[in-house]
């Protein structure tokens, strides 16, 4: 998720975090500016929390993720989800989306990668040695993350669910998925929203 949206199951919709927003601006200069900073995200989801009641209403289930949508700042898509024991998202990025996401509850590990690929035009990438990256994120820590970030987020618990809040902007257009075997990252699968709202 994220950190992105689980590509499972999905929880019926629940009360929103609201953040402040403002009126869309008319030309594109303006809408550039009053887009979301990855730091108002990484504060929106280091927020998220506080609420006690929301984060305890999200449905988990045993075996799969569960996610409910929020609102974001200044139209930024955001979700809290909710990570059985042992479930991951796989090898992703969230193209020209920026974002940010923050372990609520249990500990995520994020694997990532130090490099950034080509956008386009690829189905298959040798890495180079020393792009791997590894952080753990118990609760209240986070990170925010630029475009076309590819990383997988984990909970290695065998017994204990974790929970996190994302969020993205522009509002995830695409998710690109990708399988690694040592150092080929393929380009396995491109989903759109539709896919998984």
């Amino acid at each position: 998720m994220s950190s992105s949206p689980p590509s499972s199951v999905s929880a019926s919709a629940l009360s929103s975090v609201s953040a402040s927003s403002s009126a869309p601006a008319s030309s594109s200069a303006a809408s550039r500016a009053a887009a979301p900073t990855q730091a108002e995200l990484l504060d929106f989801a280091r927020r998220v929390p506080a609420d006690a009641g929301l984060v305890a209403s999200l449905p988990l289930d045993p075996e799969e993720r569960t996610w409910v949508r929020l609102e974001g700042p200044r139209g930024s898509e955001a979700w809290l989800i909710g990570w059985p024991p042992g479930t991951g998202t796989g090898w992703h990025d969230h193209a020209d989306s920026v974002g940010a996401f923050v372990t609520a509850a249990g500990e995520l590990k994020e694997n990532s990668l130090a490099a950034r690929l080509p956008t386009d035009g690829w189905r298959t990438l040798e890495l180079t040695e020393g792009v791997d990256r590894e952080r753990r994120l118990p609760a209240g820590r986070g990170r925010a993350f630029g475009r076309h970030h590819v990383h997988e987020v984990l909970n290695e618990s065998p017994d204990r669910h974790a929970i996190s809040v994302h969020a993205y902007y522009p509002p995830l257009p695409r998710i690109r998925r990708y399988s690694r075997t040592g150092l080929v990252l393929r380009l396995e699968q491109v989903e759109r929203p539709e896919d998984w709202q």
